[in-house]
């Protein structure tokens, strides 16, 4: 293995991202993932970059046997 690819192989982490040269809207991302149970997380991009960021939260309530769940008798 050459110096130059061995140098690269070093740096590079999990997912093929160099670390030397991660973006900061990939740690953002991570972030934005992390706490996220049910959800969405959305990318922008314009002109090649990523300009923002969303995430959409939803909670889940667990299912009724009270009859509210859209049974009718």
């Amino acid at each position: 293995m050459s110096a130059s690819a061995q140098s690269h192989a070093s740096a590079t982490v999990a997912g093929g991202v160099s670390s030397a040269a991660t973006p900061d809207w990939i740690s953002l991302v991570r972030e934005k993932v992390e706490g996220l149970r049910f959800g969405v997380v959305q990318l922008t991009v314009h002109d090649g970059r990523v300009t923002q960021i969303e995430r959409t939260e939803k909670t889940r309530l667990p299912a009724s046997r009270d009859g509210l769940s859209g049974s009718h008798e």
